[in-house]
Formats: C-alpha cells, sequence, structure tokens
C-alpha cells in the first residue's frame, strides 16, 4: 500500500535532510524544490536510497517562469526565470515525487546533466535545451533535436515571437530549401457560435 504525501514527505526529508527545501503535499502529489548545487546528489539518493527508491524517472521538462504570479516572486523580476521539472516514480513502493531546480543564471540557464543517473534523460535534456536554452553540463550530445539546425532562438521562451523570425521552405527553382522572413499576416482569430433558432427551446 502506497505511503500517504504526509508520509511520503516525512521519508524524502529523512533522507535527504537539508537538501531540499521543505517539500509541497498538494492534490495528492509531492514536490521538492531543489538546490542547483545539489541536484545531481539529490538525485542519485532519490534513487538509491532505499526508503526512496525512484529507479525511473518518467519525465523532465524545462519552465519559463517569467510570466508566473504565484507568491514565488518571478512577476516582478525577483525569482530566476527557468527551471527543470523532473517527474520520478517508485515502482516498489509505488510514489511519484516531482522535483523542480531553479537555474541560478537567467542569461545563461545551466544545471547538470542527470544523463549518469537516469539514461533516458538524454532525450528529454536535448528537448529543454531547444525549447528553452536550458544548459545541461555533463550532457555527452547536448544539440537541438525538434528545431532545424540553423534555427535560432528558443521556442518556448515566453519572450519568443509567435510568429517566429524565419519559415523554411522547398525552392523548386533552386531545388534547395532555402529560409526567408516569415511571410503569415497576423490575424485575430475569433470563435464562432452555431445554434440553430430551436437550441435550449422545447422540442
Amino acid at each position: 500500500m502506497p505511503r500517504s504525501t504526509e508520509e511520503l514527505l516525512v521519508t524524502l526529508h529523512a533522507a535527504l535532510g537539508d537538501a531540499v527545501a521543505p517539500g509541497v503535499a498538494r492534490l495528492g502529489e509531492v514536490t521538492l524544490t531543489v538546490d542547483a548545487a545539489r541536484y545531481l546528489e539529490v538525485m542519485r539518493v532519490l534513487r538509491d536510497h532505499p526508503d526512496c527508491g525512484f529507479e525511473q524517472m518518467i519525465d523532465l521538462c524545462g519552465m519559463d517562469y517569467s510570466d508566473y504570479a504565484d507568491g514565488l516572486g518571478f512577476a516582478d523580476g525577483q525569482g530566476a526565470r527557468f527551471a527543470v521539472v523532473v517527474h520520478l516514480l517508485s515502482l516498489a513502493h509505488n510514489q511519484r515525487v516531482r522535483v523542480r531546480v531553479f537555474c541560478p543564471d537567467d542569461e545563461l540557464p545551466v544545471v547538470a546533466s542527470l544523463v549518469d543517473v537516469w539514461p533516458g534523460a538524454n532525450w528529454f535534456e536535448r528537448e529543454a535545451f531547444d525549447l528553452y536554452g536550458i544548459v545541461f553540463e555533463g550532457h555527452p550530445d547536448l544539440r537541438r533535436i525538434l528545431t532545424d539546425y540553423g534555427f535560432i532562438g528558443h521556442p518556448f521562451r515566453k519572450d519568443f515571437p509567435l510568429s517566429g523570425h524565419v519559415e523554411m521552405r522547398y525552392d523548386p527553382t533552386q531545388q534547395r530549401v532555402i529560409y526567408q522572413p516569415v511571410s503569415i499576416e497576423p490575424r485575430e482569430v475569433t470563435p464562432r457560435i452555431v445554434r440553430d433558432d430551436s437550441y435550449g427551446g422545447d422540442r
């Protein structure tokens, strides 16, 4: 039988000590926030400690908190902008935990790579690098994975233009792929509501 979220928090803090901030149990899920300097150490403990046993990494993604106003100070520029969020699963204990680590530098967001802890983190970290520009120190092959090799910028950042910078297309006259400025005309999409005359009336 899985432990309650409160019991899981007690177990995690006993295993990790002062390496994590006080965890949050909300909606049946536990979230730990880890300092970037101890991120790798904490993740190894979560995997190897017998009371934790989070042997499987389910997901890893980047986050841009620049537009958030959730009491953590991001909206007024006082908090770190970029974070990495990792979801872990313990099959032995039938438990999940979410771990969040903030990148100390907004200009060059860097955290340690988890590839040596969970090899499956490889492509997840490449995706976070591609879409958010987060650098994973120690990653064996950190390069773009979703955008084109010549792509400029990181499209999931909140300040990235919605229409992008350039578009790529095949030119049949030149018989090659070319880049050109985006040619999409900005437009406002208004939802259309279609109802017949008898909608909501007697049948």
